[in-house]
């Protein structure tokens, strides 16, 4: 069965940096869009990047310059490099895929950022 596991979350201080993993399994990891969503207290979960199977990105207005998504298809695995970090950026953080058969989503992960 698909499995997303997200780790790398935590604290840290505005403008700092954490970089978060996703581990894949249960299906053709090369093959599929990658998503990385965030969901604030009392907001929508938001979508923040995504990547192809052959490694194009697209981001959020909120997070470019500051975000980078990548992939590993041989470790299945996509990552988020969060750097300049701002407390608007504190959410729960999910990885996502879409199959075609039906859409998958992590545990998540929190990312707090505060002084």
């Amino acid at each position: 069965q698909v499995q997303l596991v997200e780790s790398g979350g935590g604290l840290v201080q505005p403008g700092g940096s954490l970089r978060l993993s996703c581990a894949a399994s249960g299906f053709i990891f090369r093959r599929y869009v990658m998503n990385w969503y965030r969901q604030a207290p009392g907001k929508e979960r938001e979508l923040v990047a995504l990547i192809s199977g052959a490694g194009s990105a697209n981001y959020a207005d909120s997070v470019k310059g500051r975000f980078t998504i990548s992939r590993d298809n041989a470790k299945n695995t996509v990552y988020l490099q969060m750097n300049s970090l701002k407390p608007e950026d504190t959410a729960v953080y999910y990885c996502n895929v879409m199959t075609g058969v039906d859409d998958y989503w992590g545990q998540g992960t929190q990312v707090t950022v505060s002084s």
